[in-house]
C-alpha cells in the first residue's frame, strides 16, 4: 500500500465490542449486580451511574462509586470480571447480526480493524473465545493496553493508530460505538468519522450530543457510511 493511499483513505477502523459488535443481553448490569452484592453493597443505589457510564473502563467506574478507595474498587472490579466471565461461559453472549461480516468486509476493502473494550483483557479474551473471533480483527485492545485509561479518554484509539501504523493522520480513523463515551473517545482522538450505533446502551440524542458524526441502525451500515464519506 502506498504512502498516498495510507494517508488519504479511512484505513483504520476502531470498533467497540459490547453493544456495537457483540450482544451481551444485559450482562454488564447482571455482572455489576453480582459484584455489588458480593461486596455487601446495594446495587440499586449505583445502577444509574453504571448505565450512564456504559463504555467506560470498569475499574474507573468502581473508583468513582467507592469514592477513590483503590482497594475496594479493585475488589469490585475483580468480582465484576469474574461474574461477567461466568455469564459469558454460560453461553449468554452472541455476535450482533452482521457484525462478523462487516469486519470481514472492512478488511477486504483494505482497512485495518481494531476491537476495543472497557473490560479487562481476561474478559475480552473470554468474549473472543465464545464467539470464535480470535484472528477476525487485526488487533484487540483493552484499557491496560493503552496505559490503563479507557474511554472516554482517547488512549485506546491512539494506541490503535500507533500499534498498527494503518494511517498517518488520525483524521483518517473511524471510531464506532454504542455509548456516549465511545463518541467522546473518538472526538478527543481526532477521528474523522465517529459513528454511533443504536444496538446498545444509548439513543441517537445521546450519541449526537457527544459528537457522533453519523448515527447508524447497526454496525452493518458502517462500510457504506465510510464509502459515502470518501466520495
Amino acid at each position: 500500500m502506498t504512502q498516498m493511499t495510507r494517508t488519504h483513505r479511512m484505513n483504520l477502523v476502531v470498533l467497540d465490542m459490547a453493544g456495537t459488535t457483540v450482544a451481551d443481553g444485559g450482562l454488564v448490569e447482571a455482572a455489576f449486580t453480582a459484584a455489588a452484592e458480593r461486596l455487601g453493597e446495594d446495587p440499586a443505589t449505583m445502577i444509574d451511574y453504571v448505565r450512564a457510564t456504559m463504555g467506560e473502563s470498569k475499574i474507573s467506574v468502581f473508583r468513582h462509586l467507592f469514592g477513590g478507595d483503590e482497594t475496594r474498587a479493585r475488589q469490585a472490579n475483580l468480582a465484576f470480571e469474574e461474574a461477567y466471565g461466568a455469564l459469558v461461559d454460560g453461553g449468554r453472549i452472541s455476535a450482533l447480526p452482521g457484525a462478523a461480516a462487516t469486519i470481514a468486509e472492512l478488511k477486504e476493502e483494505g482497512r485495518t480493524v481494531v476491537l476495543t473494550t472497557g473490560f479487562a483483557r481476561v474478559t475480552q479474551d473470554a468474549i473472543l473465545d465464545a464467539l470464535g473471533w480470535h484472528g477476525l480483527p487485526d488487533l484487540t485492545l483493552c484499557p491496560a493496553d493503552a496505559g490503563g485509561r479507557g474511554r472516554p479518554h482517547p488512549d485506546m484509539v491512539l494506541a490503535a493508530l500507533l500499534r498498527t501504523g494503518a494511517v498517518d493522520d488520525v483524521r483518517r480513523t473511524v471510531v464506532a460505538g454504542d455509548t456516549s463515551y465511545d463518541m467522546l473517545s473518538g472526538v478527543r482522538a481526532g477521528a474523522g468519522i465517529v459513528a454511533g450505533v443504536l444496538t446498545g446502551a444509548h439513543d441517537a440524542a445521546a450519541l449526537t450530543g457527544h459528537g457522533a458524526t453519523h448515527v447508524l441502525d447497526s454496525i452493518a451500515g458502517l462500510p457504506a457510511a465510510i464509502r459515502e464519506h470518501a466520495s
